[in-house]
């Protein structure tokens, strides 16, 4: 069996089980399940019912059982909302049990796109489009999430959120500089021009709500027999501060006219455009009077910062060097998506609705 699975006490996960009542017996079906992080995800059967754990990896983070804490914490907050995400069965704070904070999840019967498109969707360009406004309509829907009311107060600190952004990013890149042998964020060309317009434009105001914090096709799940989201997934980032944050993401991640498909997803004909995206997103919110631009420019301007990171650590070698590489043009290229943007205008905006 995989090391991740033998990694697991499952007498002792069934023996936590019994003092929940979720079952007698052994623990059967054990299948380990591609996830889009380095936590453990393990389905399996007890007394007839299917599982997902989800636990943190072999060497956790220092900061593991805290997000564990928190992803669980999210997931029961949506229960019995309109945002379609894996069911929470149970958590377990108690570290000595297996190692660590884990928690339970319903399955979600549905596939990502990243590991490629079942012959039904791969073969519909109707249903590859309805897949795209799907994920907006879902993304909506936890915007309007009252995070308060279903027991969020204190899991973000939505006061000045925009404010902090943009110097948070910029500090987390400087930090990169403890790791001998990195460029320095000079190879990443116009950042700091970027940085400096993000500051300038920054939005006056915003709505606060529950923000996923890693919004894109490779964290969502689809049902197999249409374009509906089945589940958002991996909520390890999630926080409260401004939703729209995730529409950048969305935005920044996603191709233009004549680009490469996002991840490979082939075929991407079919898929709205940036612009349909803004568009639809418009007509389903609370409100429609945003500037799109500024999020998905931020959208470049944090992934980039993130993706450098394993580049810093590749230069130190920390981290696979041709992974490093591959991240870094990537980086690179997204602060010249977002330099394009401003200098020649947000090509979403037109005919979205928007302000520009």
């Amino acid at each position: 069996m995989s090391g991740a699975i033998e990694q697991i006490d499952f007498h002792a996960l069934a023996a936590w089980m019994d003092t929940c009542d979720l079952g007698s017996g052994p623990v059967q079906d054990v299948q380990l399940l591609a996830g889009g992080s380095q936590n453990i995800l393990i389905r399996f059967r007890r007394s007839g019912r299917d599982y997902v754990l989800r636990h943190p990896p072999a060497h956790p983070r220092p900061e593991s059982n805290e997000t564990m804490r928190r992803e669980a914490r999210a997931l029961s907050a949506l229960a019995g909302t309109g945002v379609p995400h894996p069911a929470l069965i149970a958590a377990c704070d108690d570290e000595t049990v297996l190692g660590a904070v884990f928690y339970l999840m319903e399955p979600v019967e549905g596939f990502n796109p990243a590991a490629g498109l079942p012959d039904l969707h791969a073969g519909s360009a109707a249903i590859r489009h309805r897949m795209g406004l799907s994920m907006i309509e879902a993304l909506v829907a936890l915007a309007k999430v009252d995070y308060r009311a279903v027991g969020l107060e204190g899991f973000g600190k939505p006061e000045a959120f925009l404010e902090r952004q943009v110097g948070r990013w910029k500090k987390q890149l400087a930090g990169y500089a403890q790791l001998a042998g990195w460029p320095g964020a000079q190879a990443l060309g116009g950042l700091a021009e970027v940085a400096d317009w993000l500051e300038r434009n920054r939005p006056a105001s915003f709505k606060p709500g529950i923000l996923h914090g890693d919004y894109h096709l490779a964290n969502v799940m689809f049902c197999p027999d249409s374009g509906e989201v089945a589940a958002i997934v991996d909520w390890e980032l999630a926080t409260v501060g401004d939703p729209l944050v995730d529409l950048g993401w969305i935005l920044a991640t996603w191709p233009e006219d004549g680009e490469e498909p996002v991840m490979n997803i082939r075929p991407w004909d079919g898929f709205p455009t940036q612009s349909e995206l803004v568009r639809h997103y418009r007509e389903c919110a609370d409100h429609a009077d945003f500037d799109a631009g500024w999020y998905a420019v931020f959208g470049c301007y944090k992934l980039a910062i993130l993706l450098e990171g394993t580049f810093a650590r590749a230069c130190a070698g920390k981290a696979s060097p041709e992974i490093g590489d591959k991240l870094h043009a990537r980086a690179k290229w997204l602060i010249g998506r977002a330099s394009r943007w401003i200098a020649d205008g947000m090509p979403f905006e037109r005919g979205a609705g928007g302000l520009g």
